[in-house]
């Protein structure tokens, strides 16, 4: 399906005033047959008819704001689409589609054609009649750019262990021929490509660094993954979901990770092993501060030559210095009033 766009069509204006015109000049007319009688009640009756289907015309007219678009069909037919904002005039009995006008979705903007609210106040204040005008407008198609939420997602990761995660994604609808035509409703068939594209992604990386993993396929192991490598990521979600939704006439634009955890049955043993590799590696940085400070203090006695030590002694202050420095509370000094030997 190939998108139409009509702009030869902004004469609203003009076709506003002359339908009115033509309505007033039928109602003269009815008025002035009534009072002359005799053989203008032929006209009479013309007048009337014009009178009861006269506003059929102006089912004619729409109006457009910017980023904006009408699906237009004419008897089943697509006949063209009005995409830029103006005042037009079309067929009246041309019928505007979109399948995806009552869909709610977790997204921002255009959830009912953003006319949730002015409809209820509509109805509410006119009744019924309210009702059909807002279903007129949400026929409309939104240009803008929107930011799509889906619920959070529990997924194994490479190495099998259950994360939850959330993406956002910001799309438009680029194409709206394909996006109403060749598709059933593109609001669903984006959001269920999102889901898809996401467990395809995920299923590829660990949630953490992870020894002999290849995230990218080239056989070689690398360090990528979900926590490190948020960016790279959320760019090939992003792809992914492009190459599924390029038929129904959308442009993904960014998809960005919101939330990223592990599941919440295995989210207490996964932050005990990350206390435990912390504890670890503060303990060999200790460890190996403690055995610098040991030797220079060594070198040190030994140039200046403040006490000779034997082995047995070296080996008793090293110990010492070790627990002193390595211990996790303070050392409690023990004066040797004795010999040292």
């Amino acid at each position: 399906m190939t998108e139409k766009v009509l702009t030869n069509r902004k004469n609203g204006m003009g076709m506003l005033f002359l339908l009115i015109l033509l309505y007033l000049g039928a109602l003269a007319l009815v008025i002035l047959c009534s009072w002359l009688g005799g053989w203008f009640y032929p006209l009479m009756v013309l007048g009337i008819l014009y009178l009861a289907v006269g506003w059929i015309p102006f089912l004619g007219l729409k109006v457009l704001k910017p980023q904006e678009a009408l699906v237009l069909t004419l008897f089943g037919k697509y006949i063209g689409t009005l995409k830029e904002e103006g005042f037009y005039y079309v067929n009246p009995f041309c019928v505007a589609v979109n399948p995806a006008a009552k869909t709610k979705l977790n997204q921002s903007g255009d959830v009912d054609g953003g006319n949730n609210n002015t409809a209820a106040l509509n109805v509410l204040l006119t009744g019924q009649g309210a009702s059909v005008q807002a279903e007129t407008a949400s026929k409309k198609i939104s240009l803008k750019a929107m930011t799509l939420s889906n619920s959070r997602q529990k997924i194994n990761d490479c190495l099998g262990n259950p994360v939850e995660i959330g993406i956002a994604v910001i799309w438009r609808v680029v194409d709206t021929a394909k996006a109403v035509f060749n598709v059933d409703n593109y609001k669903e068939y984006l959001s269920l490509q999102c889901d898809s594209a996401v467990r395809n992604i995920v299923r590829i990386y660990p949630y953490d660094v992870a020894p002999n993993v290849d995230t990218t396929g080239d056989g070689v192991a690398d360090e990528g993954s979900l926590r490190g490598s948020s960016e790279l990521v959320a760019r090939r979600i992003r792809d992914e979901i492009q190459q599924k939704v390029g038929e129904a006439g959308i442009e993904i634009i960014e998809a960005r990770i919101t939330y990223l955890a592990y599941a919440p049955e295995i989210a207490a043993v996964m932050l005990q092993r990350q206390q435990a590799s912390a504890i670890i590696d503060a303990r060999k940085m200790i460890v190996d501060g403690a055995v610098g400070m040991v030797e220079m203090a060594l070198e040190r006695l030994n140039e200046n030559g403040v006490v000779q030590l034997d082995e047995e002694r070296k080996a008793a202050m090293v110990s010492n210095l070790l627990v002193v420095l390595c211990g996790n509370r303070d050392a409690q000094p023990v004066v040797n009033s004795g010999s040292l030997y």
